[in-house]
């Protein structure tokens, strides 16, 4: 699962792009007891989900043409320039060039061969998100696209990561964990060969709840929708994906306690 020693590869920080702060705001909050904070006026709308008074994850303003709300994953860079160079030399595609972010790290936004949008965080001041893995935060992330094999040997190229076989019913599905360290203890995330539920290649953001079906009813009373049903998964735990009302996929995870 997640933790906040944040190395080479780690997700380290989880932004949501929104048609609507205020609603998205307002959604969250309803579902996972999130708060929003500004981040100032020179922020340009964007602001930090917080709770318990430690940051979960962001939202801001949709500031590309025809872009559509999404949550996008961040992984950590220690060079964002050469992170760019990196997926460049590998068949990605470079949205957005290394910026820096008010001196607070540096950012760079990428789509990968298949077509699956992600993005990087070099920390500066501020090194990443400050609580994960416990209720109502980010837990893992999930990668699906229709070619496995390509995107790991992509992403290997670009942060080095190692990847494990794993049994899951109905795809095939590899673990994916940074480049140093015990293999097991540095896993984050899964890659499942196949297209997300609604054809889409994508980073799913899975977040960490008490009750998965409880959270769900939450997410329909705050006017999202169901896009995979709860269902309990062996070895892994209770599962569902929703989208927010803009649109916006997450996932919900209930861990098995024997994990």
């Amino acid at each position: 699962m997640l933790g906040t020693d944040f190395r080479t590869g780690s997700p380290n920080w989880l932004d949501l792009g929104s048609p609507d702060t205020d609603a998205a705001a307002a959604f969250y909050g309803r579902v996972f007891g999130w708060e929003f904070a500004s981040a100032g006026p020179e922020a340009g709308g964007y602001g930090f989900f917080r709770l318990g008074g430690r940051t979960v994850a962001a939202l801001g303003p949709l500031n590309e043409e025809g872009a559509r709300s999404a949550w996008m994953v961040h992984f950590q860079s220690p060079d964002a320039d050469a992170t760019a160079r990196a997926v460049r030399d590998a068949g990605g595609t470079v949205r957005m060039e290394p910026m820096d972010v008010m001196g607070e790290g540096r950012l760079a936004q990428f789509t990968d061969p298949q077509g699956a949008e992600f993005a990087i965080w070099q920390p500066a001041k501020t090194g990443g998100l400050e609580v994960a893995s416990e209720e109502n935060t980010l837990v893992w992330v999930e990668l699906h696209v229709p070619d496995s094999d390509a995107d790991i040997a992509f992403y290997a190229g670009v942060f080095g990561w190692r990847h494990s076989e794993m049994q899951a019913p109905g795809m095939r599905y590899r673990v994916l964990s940074v480049a140093d360290g015990d293999q097991e203890e540095g896993s984050f995330g899964g890659v499942a060969q196949e297209e997300g539920a609604d054809g889409t290649s994508r980073w799913v953001p899975y977040f960490r709840v008490v009750d998965v079906d409880a959270t769900v009813a939450a997410v329909q009373d705050g006017g999202g929708s169901v896009v995979v049903p709860a269902a309990d998964v062996p070895q892994v735990g209770r599962i569902a994906w929703a989208a927010d009302p803009a649109g916006a996929v997450f996932a919900l995870l209930r861990p098995d306690p024997r994990m």
